[in-house]
């Protein structure tokens, strides 16, 4: 069983060693549409595969990340590097180039690995991030599966090779988010969510 789950973030970047002349020589921004898509063989105590409430802590707050936000290679020219730095408040270093390609592999790595070291409360089994499709334009998308986020002839991925800027985790949830992935620390669901309002979505309740 498969379920999806959408996000949306604006963001801008260059990449690097493209074919067009526009793309690999100046910043330029998107409108991305995130398609988040999970699996698992067993159903919740729900009858769900994972609550789509859920996503909306911590899956969500580091997908969120790009939104308005500048993302660059870490191999990119230094001066460029800096100046993204010094002007802008909100960006994100990769290790890889930031295609869509690369995005939808960075977001399915992410999501797997907070998947990986959350502590379940309502029976979920064997959830996992089945793709990963990153809508970079109404046209075009890349889609990545679990052997490409594997594949290291694609840019090798792993926790501690990326880093936020102060604001960006300063607007998380938990500003611990990444630092406790990279400690491999356990993140809790909540046993209940918490409605707030009939006129809002529902909340999360944060990590403890």
């Amino acid at each position: 069983m498969r379920i999806r789950k959408l996000f949306k973030f604006e963001n801008a970047h260059i990449v690097r060693n493209c074919s067009s002349e526009r793309c690999k020589h100046s910043i330029h921004g998107h409108s991305y549409q995130i398609e988040l898509i999970l699996e698992a063989q067993r159903l919740d105590h729900g009858q769900m595969v994972y609550d789509f409430g859920l996503l909306k802590s911590s899956i969500k707050d580091i997908i969120d990340s790009f939104d308005h936000a500048i993302c660059f290679w870490n191999q990119d020219d230094p001066e460029y590097i800096a100046a993204c730095k010094k002007f802008s408040a909100r960006w994100i270093s990769l290790p890889v180039s930031p295609s869509a390609e690369q995005f939808s592999r960075v977001i399915f790595f992410w999501a797997q690995e907070i998947l990986k070291q959350t502590q379940m409360q309502n029976g979920e089994s064997d959830v996992s991030v089945y793709s990963v499709i990153a809508h970079e334009t109404a046209t075009g998308y890349a889609q990545c599966f679990s052997d490409d986020v594997a594949n290291e002839q694609m840019g090798k991925l792993e926790l501690g090779a990326f880093e936020f800027s102060e604001q960006v985790s300063s607007e998380w949830h938990d500003p611990e988010l990444y630092a406790k992935l990279i400690r491999g620390e356990r993140f809790i669901n909540p046993t209940v969510m918490m409605q707030v309002s009939s006129q809002l979505e529902p909340q999360v309740q944060p990590d403890v």
